[in-house]
């Protein structure tokens, strides 16, 4: 418990006085050390947070969450008529896909087909993101549905036509040659992923497969789970249940990236923290400064009864409310940043006329946050934590004074 007498003792050595200047200079530079720590801490935290959920969100939203993909032959029965699997899922679609290069006027690009029957892609996300004058016949004969961004690339719109040439070829009277088809573009997509608008297009199954002389033991069945995000034991679960056919996830395509993240995100974590430990060093020396200047003062409280036990708390309580407030006054800067990140990046880059996290590298139209409520809790913890273990050795120090000799030298 704290006493009345130590409080006082303390809220008055926290008080501004001329005569300790440069130890309050110290005292307000360990404040905005460990409050800016805090802050930048919670900001690159939100913005890793916001980054990654944008980045499931939309890889989600286009990809397929399970894909089954048979060694030999799709037991189409077996897997759609599953009950675990109905309970699981959504949708369950069949789906194909392949390379081709396309074609429009002297302009070629490599562009991988994803293929559905018109049935099973109404049911898709991406449907609704369509950009067509008809949705019925869309998908319909040698139609093309391809992303805004390879539209604004190589300048195309809905009823243009395109050549689609297939890396197998046809036999002919002079022999082998690349197979090639026109397809006539009828509809424009916008997944929000540039990668995904320059480098995918969708048409019809059947149109495909002839295309690239597949049959339908290529066939593999989607599956969009009612939780995609708990992606791990969803993925245990089918393999339990369909162990003879490989399969594969949203997390298992992109494994790469959000492994990069997740490391990225932790290191930053302990680098930022560094910032608060650097600050809370500050605190060190402000208290043993604070220690020396008041000797005398220790000596008089030890004489008159006061025990080492308070003053110990004293000085380590001092630490405890300069680390404390500027934690909290850190948290309510970095989420008040990480609120309104979006609006400061844009003035940023009008200011100093620099793109700011563009867009074609991060994927992302906007730069995003996300607030998460352990981390700040996290952060929180750790630098009150540190902040306090600092403020032991200044507060043992003072309590170890001995009241004779410093009355003596004072």
């Amino acid at each position: 418990m704290i006493s009345n007498l130590e409080k006082k003792i303390v809220f008055r050595y926290l008080k501004t006085r001329k005569k300790d200047g440069f130890l309050n200079i110290i005292s307000i530079f360990s404040f905005i050390g460990i409050s800016l720590g805090v802050a930048v801490l919670i900001i690159v935290m939100s913005v890793m947070n916001g980054f990654r959920s944008e980045l499931v969100n939309k890889i989600v939203g286009f990809n397929p969450h399970v894909v089954i993909q048979s060694y030999e032959f799709l037991k189409n029965d077996e897997i759609l008529n599953n009950q675990r699997l109905q309970e699981l899922s959504n949708n369950l679609v069949y789906s194909n896909s392949g390379e081709v290069v396309l074609i429009n006027k002297n302009i070629s690009k490599g562009l991988l087909l994803r293929a559905y029957i018109f049935e099973d892609f109404k049911k898709l996300e991406i449907f609704k993101r369509l950009e067509t004058n008809n949705k019925k016949n869309f998908f319909s004969g040698n139609s093309i549905s391809i992303g805004k961004e390879l539209s604004f690339d190589l300048n195309l719109s809905i009823g243009d036509t395109v050549l689609l040439m297939s890396p197998g070829g046809e036999e002919t009277i002079i022999g082998n040659l690349p197979k090639q088809e026109s397809y006539k573009i009828t509809s424009i997509f916008d997944s929000g992923l540039l990668e995904f608008d320059q480098n995918v297009a969708f048409i019809n199954l059947k149109k495909m497969e002839s295309l690239l002389n597949l049959d339908k033991s290529t066939r593999n069945v989607e599956i969009y789970l009612k939780n995609p995000l708990n992606i791990e034991n969803t993925k245990i679960e089918i393999q339990n249940i369909f162990q003879n056919y490989l399969i594969y996830t949203w997390a298992d395509i992109n494994r790469s990236l959000f492994s990069a993240l997740k490391v990225e995100r932790n290191v930053m974590f302990i680098i930022l923290s560094l910032i608060i430990i650097v600050a809370a060093f500050n605190i060190i020396s402000g208290l043993t400064i604070l220690v020396k200047n008041k000797t005398r003062d220790i000596a008089i409280l030890k004489s008159i009864g006061v025990l080492n036990i308070s003053i110990t708390k004293i000085f380590f309580l001092i630490g405890f409310y300069i680390g404390t407030t500027a934690t909290f006054f850190g948290i309510a800067i970095g989420v008040l940043f990480s609120v309104y990140i979006e609006s400061f990046r844009k003035i940023l880059s009008n200011t100093f006329n620099i793109p700011i996290f563009p867009e074609e590298i991060y994927f992302l139209s906007k730069m995003p946050s996300e607030i998460n409520l352990n981390s700040i809790i996290l952060i929180a913890v750790c630098s009150i934590l540190i902040t306090s273990i600092v403020s032991i050795f200044p507060a043992l120090k003072a309590s170890k004074l001995d009241p004779i000799k410093a009355l003596k030298y004072e």
